[in-house]
């Protein structure tokens, strides 16, 4: 099978699995609702809140874009702040509007390249503000549950359905078989002869093609590291970006009757978006609301249907925030200028 319909069989086959994972998820948590009840709390919501949210949410949004902006400058590729928000809003469309087998990460990485001769250092960079804005959620919602939340969780409340403690409490030896299963099965693969050779023969090829590749990466990477100062503003701007956010979503929860502190947001938004990052689902869709349901509940003893409500939110602030991506696209505004001879005759 030529490499390409292999490629694209593959893409169709992680489509497949993707949408499998966001309507099972989707089913889970929608098992057991009370639509009355879920449709009474989403009526008490007050457009002014959910207005505010939004606007909070863009804002971090462009903070985080400005986050990018500062990695870049830190390898000398000087472009405007409104390119690097055109580029972030375009990947955020892609994400969130659009997800398929490319994901926004990539198209930024590339058409970032389009913008600099500087094509490594410019992917580079996509992968480092990917790293620190995961990181930087990871420790936060660590820090939060350390300081906050340790030894203080609340049971669910009477007549909700347990949490997600609970169900895995109740189904650990199937996961435990199901972990083993799969970790001999791995063991197995990588030591059958054909498959370790196969193996070993790609890393080298990889290795002989990216020796060149490898030594630039590798200055790249050392600016970075060169310059702490660099990453401990984009470590602050993760912070401040996210914190406002989850502010304001705790604002929107406290419009929906939500009887959660503000430190239980620290902990359960933080955790949930990168979850969400992972791509085992469409833009995780499915997996995001189930969990975030499942964390309100079991942590806060929040009902069902209004943490649902606030998931719902959530997934509408991705949608409505990355639209601006989508008119960047049609515009034609995330590429650079300078590929146009004049005006009337673009360059193919």
């Amino acid at each position: 099978m030529p490499k390409a319909q292999q490629a694209g069989t593959h893409r169709r086959l992680s489509l497949i699995a993707r949408i499998t994972v966001a309507t099972v998820a989707i089913v889970w948590v929608l098992r057991g609702q009370d639509w009355g009840e879920l449709g009474g709390v989403l009526r008490r919501l007050s457009w002014l809140y959910f207005a505010l949210g939004l606007a909070t949410f863009v804002a971090g949004q462009l903070i985080i874009a400005l986050r990018w902006w500062v990695l870049l400058h830190a390898q000398s590729i000087h472009l405007t702040v409104p390119t690097v928000f055109r580029l972030h809003f375009l990947g955020l469309f892609y994400n969130n509007v659009m997800p398929g087998s490319v994901g926004g990460d990539v198209l930024r990485a590339w058409y970032v390249t389009k913008h600099t001769e500087k094509r490594l250092e410019g992917a580079l960079s996509v992968v480092v503000d990917r790293f620190i804005g995961l990181s930087g959620l990871l420790v936060m919602a660590a820090a939060a549950y350390l300081l906050f939340l340790r030894g203080h969780l609340a049971a669910p409340a009477a007549g909700d359905r347990a949490g997600a403690g609970q169900w895995f409490h109740t189904h650990r030896g199937l996961l435990l078989a199901a972990g083993l299963v799969v970790a001999a099965a791995a063991v197995f693969s990588f030591s059958h002869p054909y498959i370790r050779k196969r193996v070993t023969r790609m890393m080298g090829r990889a290795l002989h093609r990216g020796e060149a590749l490898l030594a630039r990466l590798k200055l790249a990477v050392i600016v970075y590291c060169r310059k702490p100062l660099t990453i401990l503003l984009a470590v602050l701007l993760t912070v401040l970006s996210q914190s406002t956010v989850i502010v304001a979503f705790w604002l929107l929860g406290r419009n929906l009757a939500i009887d959660a502190s503000l430190k239980h947001y620290f902990v359960i938004f933080p955790v949930m978006w990168v979850v969400a990052a992972v791509p085992i689902s469409l833009a995780g869709l499915g997996v995001f609301e189930a969990g975030l349901v499942e964390l309100f509940v079991g942590l806060t003893g929040t009902i069902a249907e209004k943490a649902l409500a606030l998931a719902v939110c959530q997934r509408l602030f991705w949608v409505l925030a990355a639209l601006p991506g989508g008119i960047v696209h049609l515009l034609g505004a995330h590429l650079p200028r300078e590929i146009f001879v004049d005006a009337e005759k673009p360059v193919n």
